[in-house]
């Protein structure tokens, strides 16, 4: 079991956002995050600075700590730039990135760029295009393709990523679409669990919906020959009906990492908690979680 920290891009970095990066390494932490939003959610009005800028200083100022996005989608970025920039940050981090990538959602980011927001039908056929021609791009020197949503002529990916044959994805999927990309382009696997039950929900409902995940997912990798012992499982925490108690000592944590271990996942994702949100906790338990869960958990 990894264990893995999200840091929001909220911070100005030399006003407490270059430190947290720091920190989340001298943690111990297998991987930290960022969101890739234009804006988002409770934090719209306030500040909010690029992933991929952020991720950039974050490996000038790191050596070891996996960086990466959770997750990227459609919604504002186009295949061919995007690849551009993970092929230069994959390079700057010496081969220490991840993009977690998903087919967004219907917040600011749909809307952003001034279009109507697409529908649920429309983001999955969005993102059905957008991971294979990334695919082609961070692993072929040339690409050239004409889709219904996306274009490439003669778009060059020289000299590629510094991990081969491309830097890794984990695709943050849960209806049968997003599972079939999962198994055919995923190193790993993303969920936030159902957010059907995050209201109302309990968490053993929780695990008995997690577990019917997984079982979409075996049955996506089966159809095409692969095994799900492949890919890494990641739940980024927060959004299950457990919400902020496994933050509220060592020994919940220990136990709810426990549970979802046993469900297969083989990494957390915790917030790095900020004050007065839906992520506040304890930042001594939190630092405490990172130091000896992972020695306990095995």
């Amino acid at each position: 079991m990894r264990l893995s920290t999200v840091i929001l891009p909220i911070d100005r970095w030399h006003e407490g956002g270059r430190d947290k990066w720091r920190r989340a390494e001298e943690l111990g932490f297998h991987a930290a995050y960022t969101y890739d939003h234009l804006s988002w959610r409770t934090f719209r009005d306030g500040p909010w600075f690029g992933a991929v800028p952020t991720l950039t200083a974050a490996a000038a100022a790191t050596e070891r700590l996996r960086l990466g996005t959770l997750v990227t989608s459609p919604n504002f970025r186009h295949p061919v730039t995007l690849a551009k920039e993970l092929i230069a940050l994959d390079d700057i981090s010496g081969g220490r990135v991840t993009l977690g990538i998903g087919a967004g959602g219907s917040g600011f980011d749909a809307t952003a760029l001034g279009q109507e927001p697409w529908t649920p039908r429309q983001r999955a056929d969005r993102f059905a295009e957008f991971v294979p021609l990334l695919d082609r791009l961070l692993t072929e020197s040339s690409v050239s393709y004409q889709g219904d949503f996306y274009a490439a002529h003669e778009a060059r990916g020289i000299p590629g990523c510094v991990q081969r044959p491309r830097l890794p994805f984990a695709v943050a999927a849960t209806g049968p679409r997003g599972l079939r990309l999962a198994a055919r382009h995923g190193q790993a696997w993303v969920t936030t669990g159902d957010p059907k039950l995050y209201e109302n929900g309990t968490p053993e409902q929780s695990v008995h919906a997690l577990r019917g995940q997984l079982e979409k997912l075996a049955d996506a990798c089966a159809e095409i020959g692969r095994s799900m012992a492949e890919l890494d499982k990641i739940l980024l925490t927060g959004f299950t009906p457990d919400r902020g108690r496994p933050l509220e000592s060592l020994d919940a944590f220990v136990d709810f990492a426990g549970r979802h271990a046993e469900l297969g996942f083989t990494e957390i994702v915790l917030h790095w908690p900020i004050p007065d949100s839906d992520f506040a906790a304890d930042q001594k338990i939190f630092e405490r979680i990172a130091m000896e869960a992972p020695a306990q958990l095995g």
